[in-house]
């Protein structure tokens, strides 16, 4: 069995939809992330390399080991959606707007990608990180990575696994062996 923590960046505070843009994080939150680093074991720490993850796992190293960013675990790219909020979506393209999330498995924003093409860019890097790391590692990622990676855990539908919480600086233990992976603690803040 090899166990990755996986950890959410901090918090961007922008109200949009929010995958490639490389936006930074707050991390202001001294207090959070010192209990961050407490509850984390001292295993090797990767991120994706979008700068809110980047920051975060520097904030994190201490006496870590520090992997090079992985540009596949960046999150789910909105396309057109990019940085732009919810209700204009809706309000421009009710049906595709409605259609993208009734199946985002299938679906794709325009110029994006589907919660398939997400899974397809993620799967093949964790499965190349645990091959290189069965002892364990950090993973600093987005809320799409982190749910898709909890959606193998459960073996549930992507509408259910969307009702889950992903919060920042969170921590996701998620167990991988022989057959599929086990979910230990899903949005943990320590």
């Amino acid at each position: 069995m090899t166990k990755i923590w996986w950890v959410r960046h901090g918090p961007t505070h922008v109200k949009a939809m929010v995958g490639w843009s490389d936006v930074p994080a707050d991390l202001s939150d001294t207090e959070a992330l010192a209990k961050l680093d407490r509850y984390l074991p001292r295993l090797p720490v990767v991120s994706s390399d979008l700068v809110r993850a980047v920051d975060t796992a520097s904030a994190l190293q201490a006496d870590r080991p520090r992997l090079a960013h992985e540009p596949s675990l960046k999150e789910m790219n909105f396309g057109d959606w990019e940085l732009r909020p919810g209700n204009e979506l809706y309000d421009e393209d009710p049906d595709g707007t409605r259609a993208f999330w009734d199946d985002p498995e299938n679906n794709r924003p325009p110029g994006g990608e589907s919660w398939r093409d997400l899974d397809a860019r993620v799967r093949p890097t964790v499965e190349r990180l645990i091959a290189d790391h069965p002892d364990g590692l950090i993973v600093v990622a987005h809320f799409g990575v982190i749910l898709s990676q909890v959606r193998h855990a459960l073996a549930v539908p992507v509408p259910r696994v969307l009702a889950h919480r992903i919060d920042n600086l969170s921590v996701t233990q998620i167990s991988y062996g022989p057959t599929r992976p086990y979910a230990c603690a899903i949005n943990h803040t320590p």
